[in-house]
């Protein structure tokens, strides 16, 4: 098992997160509270605890879909500044984003119409890659994935919601990125498709990746942790 270090891939210093709720006479909703967390390379950190504790509000928090209240929230990509995802500008974001952090949400949200193939080799063209070598390596993924051929060319909009999961997997986890968000990344899979995610998140920690999952199956969230955080400790006390 991996440890974190001295200077991990991610750091939360105090991490807070308050909605309010504007609608209901300006309510305020602690949801995160004085988060301290840290996540090294080659580490996968399983976030437990009960619906409606925070967890996927903290990914959020770190790919700064939301803002936080108050805190740090610092990257450190290799061989590129540290940078404190609350304070950083639209630009940067946009940029560690496309770089350096992937996230697989529970959602696939992609341009209609763009066939499968493009929507999960988009990435590696992102970077650079040639768009033919880039397809070959989609095709690869999608198989892997068990996405029958024939829709490879149809646009995912199409597809079950199961399909809809796996295409998102793809697209989010075929380029290697320093730091990978999984929110419920298999709760829509079958046996199979869950038994191939679970090798493709430990292939992900074993070339560095630094990864922070939840998982709706305890066993899935066993398979791949090297540590389990109770996110129910990062909330004020009633």
């Amino acid at each position: 098992m991996n440890t974190t270090t001295s200077s991990p891939m991610l750091e939360l210093c105090g991490v807070s997160k308050t909605f309010t709720l504007h609608h209901q006479q300006g309510t305020e909703l602690h949801v995160l509270d004085a988060v301290d967390l840290r996540v090294a390379a080659g580490e996968c950190v399983v976030l437990d605890g009960p619906s409606g504790q925070g967890k996927s509000t903290l990914l959020k928090l770190v790919y700064a879909n939301y803002l936080a209240s108050g805190g740090r929230i610092l990257l450190r990509p290799p061989g590129e500044p540290e940078l404190d995802v609350t304070a950083a500008e639209a630009k940067s974001l946009v940029r560690i984003r496309r770089d350096t952090v992937g996230y697989v949400s529970q959602f696939l949200r992609v341009i209609p119409r763009v066939p499968a193939l493009d929507v999960v080799a988009e990435p590696l063209v992102e970077a650079g890659v040639p768009q033919e070598t880039a397809r070959a390596t989609a095709r690869s993924w999608l198989g892997r994935l068990r996405i029958p051929e024939p829709l490879w060319s149809l646009p995912p909009a199409t597809f079950s919601g199961g399909e809809q999961q796996r295409v998102n997997i793809a697209r989010n986890m075929i380029r290697q990125r320093p730091l990978l968000l999984l929110d419920e990344p298999t709760a829509s899979l079958d046996a199979a498709n869950t038994a191939t995610v679970i090798e493709l998140i430990r292939e992900a920690v074993r070339a560095g990746s630094a990864v922070i999952g939840i998982f709706h199956d305890r066993a899935v969230g066993d398979a791949v942790a090297t540590r389990r955080v109770n996110v129910a400790s990062f909330r004020r006390a009633a």
